[in-house]
């Protein structure tokens, strides 16, 4: 294995990275952006507000595209385990 191959596999799990774990992402940015402009809007500025509504959209996200990550990283699992297996 030499340095372009250890970037390869570097570059390849970043990419898998940012792609099962965007949705979950995305999705808890977009309601942390409107929770706080309703609270900007009402000027409560409760904390822990943030925190369940976050959660519940993730696990909600999480279980409708969690088929799409799980491929994403056995497809990447699959990759890696196939330039182990011929050496690089």
């Amino acid at each position: 294995m030499n340095e372009r191959d250890a970037l390869d596999i570097a570059q390849q799990a970043i990419w898998t990275i940012i792609v099962a774990a965007g949705p979950a992402v995305g999705a808890a940015m977009f309601v942390g952006i409107v929770i706080a402009l309703l609270q900007a809007l009402t000027q409560v500025q409760e904390m822990t507000l943030t925190f369940i509504p976050k959660i519940v959209v993730m696990l909600i996200v999480v279980a409708v595209t969690g088929s799409f990550m799980g491929a994403h990283i056995f497809a990447f699992t699959e990759v890696l385990y196939g330039r182990i297996e011929r050496g690089f």
